[in-house]
């Protein structure tokens, strides 16, 4: 991970910005050079996106679903 998207995601937390935080981890996810560091990210934007409320839990859950971390 960058470190401009690690201090995003640090600023984030502190601000308690739910939505940077499902777009940053989501980044995160996207960006991993495996697929068990994508999956960390993934579950991390899915819990910020259920605990929000978000319309975005739906694709995220797919996601670690076709990944077989979630069933």
């Amino acid at each position: 991970m960058s470190a401009v998207l690690d201090n995003a995601m640090i600023a984030a937390h502190k601000a308690h910005d739910s939505s940077a935080l499902i777009q940053l981890y989501t980044k995160a996810a996207d960006t991993a050079n495996d697929l068990d560091a994508s999956c960390f990210y993934l579950t991390h934007a899915y819990v910020f996106a259920l605990e929000a409320g978000a319309p975005d839990a739906r694709r995220l859950h797919a996601r670690l679903v076709r990944h077989g971390r979630e069933a």
